[in-house]
């Protein structure tokens, strides 16, 4: 479950956020996201009920969406995200092939 640690967690502050925190509260708010997503699959993948697995199954996807909304404003904002995230898919998809050129 999430924990509230967040000072402006539900609670409207009296200043506005500074760039530094709008980011770190973007990140935990991708973090939510992602936290939602497991969550919801894993209470589809623990029933036999079809209906309920497959809105569970929707909310998830929709959660997906919005990470992905907070993944592209993050992007936006900080000039060096897009790279990074760029080098760490690279460095996967390194790995991937490492792999499949032992398998063959």
């Amino acid at each position: 479950m999430p924990e509230f640690v967040n000072p402006f967690s539900g609670v409207t502050p009296d200043r506005k956020m500074t760039p530094g925190e709008l980011v770190r509260a973007l990140r935990l708010n991708l973090a939510a996201e992602e936290e939602a997503v497991s969550l919801y699959e894993a209470h589809a993948d623990a029933t036999d009920n079809k209906l309920a697995a497959k809105v569970l199954r929707d909310i998830a996807n929709e959660e997906r969406e919005h990470a992905g909304e907070f993944q592209r404003l993050l992007n936006i904002l900080l000039d060096d995200e897009e790279e990074l995230m760029a080098e760490g898919a690279a460095e996967v998809d390194e790995m991937a092939a490492e792999l499949e050129a032992e398998e063959s």
